[in-house]
């Protein structure tokens, strides 16, 4: 029963936080809130943001099943926060005025590439929340005894009300909330599970070889190479995290906030992983969906697992709020204004940004009702963004100067590339296609503004 009251306390103030900020004065504070906060803050709602589901039960899940190859790769995500901290943050004042991705693609190559951007933006959007909604019934079915699609329901009602009336105010306020729980909260269950598998020898000891190894005959050098490129390349600048880069006060504030993020989570994901390890020594039998929920109620005592629990759904939480408020925003601003011949107001964007959460919302539940395991959801997610708007995106925030065919050039050879080598040849030598439309994206990005005569932007 205690644990039950603290999870409604905590869901109870994740309401409120959203509920007090619902009185927003346009669609910019919906977007990116006031853009002046400071280094700190910005490490925690970024942390917040990408620590979701997918790397977290879906990490989990993973080794449990694999072995730590899927925690070692996810170390890519890390080096690409701190790379995106280093060369990317410190331009990002160059564009002041930008609310979303589409603001900084449209200068150099044009309406038409702004709005396939927001279609993209909605997609990976989409995809990601997809992940999150998964894990959110899973967590509900193991705690609550509730189905997964009861769970998903409560769950989203609750996000979808607080990320609708308090748009980015109330994503940042309840993220910082969320970011404090879940690092008190992980590593708590994690040395509470080492404990429970008889101290660090005896959890080292029992763990099976092959999952501990990260490169042999199960998981090939390219396999886990092409893993590691995953994490590296498939999230980088996606939506949510463009906008984190526009919440600072300024330039530096951006950087050493990102740069700290992407610090914070390289043990994070170590840790999330082991809990899968310590799942398989304490119940080996059970689905590996379920690893991280189960040493939750395996070790912890009464109180402290209801604090662990409400961590776990925050972490969840904080990713999905981030992703629904980026899926809306790109439709409005990189879909729909630019499709209107009359312009909107401030408050019309508003509404109507709070209106289409529920599309985007609708989307999400058919990823997570597809695809069974939330870390394969993402994958599948990052399809849409990488091989196709990343390198064009890119080379607008390096400030090099480009001809706008080459962002079509990047879309269509990266697009038709993934599928190509995803559908028809089936991802050949373990390598996924979205590195191969990547790399294929490059290629035709850089042919064609090396040679196509015309103005450069």
């Amino acid at each position: 029963m205690l644990d039950i009251v603290i999870i409604i306390i905590y869901l109870i103030l994740v309401l409120y936080i959203g509920f007090s900020c619902r009185h927003l004065g346009g669609f910019k504070e919906f977007a990116i809130s006031h853009g002046h906060y400071g280094w700190l803050v910005i490490c925690c709602t970024l942390s917040a943001s990408f620590i979701g589901g997918g790397f977290s039960t879906g990490n989990a899940a993973k080794v449990f099943s694999n072995g730590m190859v899927y925690s070692v790769a996810l170390l890519g995500f890390s080096l690409q926060i701190m790379l995106v901290a280093l060369f990317i943050a410190p331009r990002i004042k160059s564009f002041p005025s930008a609310l979303s991705v589409g603001d900084i693609i449209e200068p150099a190559y044009g309406k038409k590439a702004r709005i396939i951007t927001g279609v993209f933006s909605m997609l990976i959007c989409a995809g990601i929340l997809g992940a999150q909604i998964g894990a959110l019934g899973a967590i509900f079915n193991v705690f609550f005894s509730v189905s997964p699609i009861i769970g998903i329901m409560i769950g989203c009602g609750i996000i979808f009300f607080y990320s609708t009336i308090g748009g980015m105010t109330a994503v940042v306020k309840t993220d910082v909330l969320q970011f404090v729980l879940l690092m008190i909260s992980m590593p708590l269950l994690f040395l509470m599970g080492i404990n429970a598998c008889g101290g660090w020898s005896a959890f080292v000891s029992n763990i099976p070889a092959g999952h501990l190894q990260i490169v042999g005959d199960k998981i090939p050098l390219t396999a886990f190479a092409s893993l590691f490129l995953v994490f590296v390349f498939g999230e980088t600048l996606v939506p949510p995290y463009v906008q984190r880069l526009l919440l600072g006060r300024s330039a530096e504030a951006t950087s050493k906030g990102n740069f700290w993020s992407g610090v914070i989570s390289a043990p994070f994901f170590l840790i999330s992983g082991g809990i899968g390890l310590i799942a398989l020594q304490l119940n080996p039998g059970i689905a590996s969906n379920l690893a991280l929920p189960e040493v939750i109620k395996v070790v912890l005592p009464i109180g402290l697992s209801g604090l662990v629990i409400s961590g776990v759904i925050s972490i969840v939480m904080s990713s999905a709020d981030s992703f629904l408020n980026a899926s809306s925003v790109a439709l409005v601003q990189d879909v729909l204004k630019p499709l209107r011949h009359q312009p909107i107001t401030e408050r019309q964007a508003l509404t109507i940004a709070r209106m289409t959460n529920l599309i985007t919302g609708g989307v999400a539940l058919l990823f997570a009702f597809m695809i069974p395991n939330v870390l394969d959801i993402l994958i599948a997610a990052y399809d849409y963004w990488a091989p196709t708007v990343l390198i064009p995106l890119v080379a607008v925030l390096l400030g090099k100067k480009v001809v706008r065919a080459s962002f079509y050039a990047a879309v269509i050879a990266g697009t038709a590339t993934t599928i190509l080598w995803d559908k028809v040849l089936s991802s050949p030598y373990g390598i996924q296609g979205f590195l191969m439309g990547t790399l294929l994206s490059f290629m035709a990005f850089a042919l064609v503004n090396t040679f196509k005569k015309g103005p450069k932007l």
